[in-house]
């Protein structure tokens, strides 16, 4: 699988990196949201790990960039929060919208795995 990173903390990166490389999978990161937004249009990645709170560019605006071009449904995203307290709606609202599914901050090896392969058995 080819999977992408987008979040301004260089320590999650490098976490989702690890875990996605041991797994034995393609790895690219965007250090912002424009620069993920960019990366998602110019190419077609089997899974999104993207973060909510990241400044000018947040992962919200990059799920409405996408849900405005209709592409959203193409991805298989997995929105990382360090907010993950009262998400309950608007994880509801957003799996609507297309996302895959929340990952709260911090993550551990074991959840990003799973994520994986949760995503891995539906393709």
């Amino acid at each position: 699988m080819k999977i992408l990173a987008v979040d301004d903390n260089p320590d999650i990166i490098k976490l989702v990196q690890l875990t996605v490389e041991v797994m034995g999978h393609e790895f690219e990161s965007a250090g912002g949201g424009v620069e993920g937004l960019e990366k998602i249009k110019e190419t077609k990645y089997d899974m999104v790990f993207l973060d909510l709170s990241m400044p000018d560019f947040t992962g919200m605006d990059v799920i409405e960039s996408l849900e405005k071009d209709g592409t959203i449904k193409d991805q298989h995203i997995i929105l990382f929060t360090a907010s993950f307290l009262g998400m309950g709606e608007l994880e509801e609202e957003l799996i609507k919208k297309g996302i895959h599914s929340v990952l709260a901050k911090p993550a551990d090896i074991d959840k990003i795995m799973d994520k994986i392969n949760s995503i891995e058995a539906m393709l």
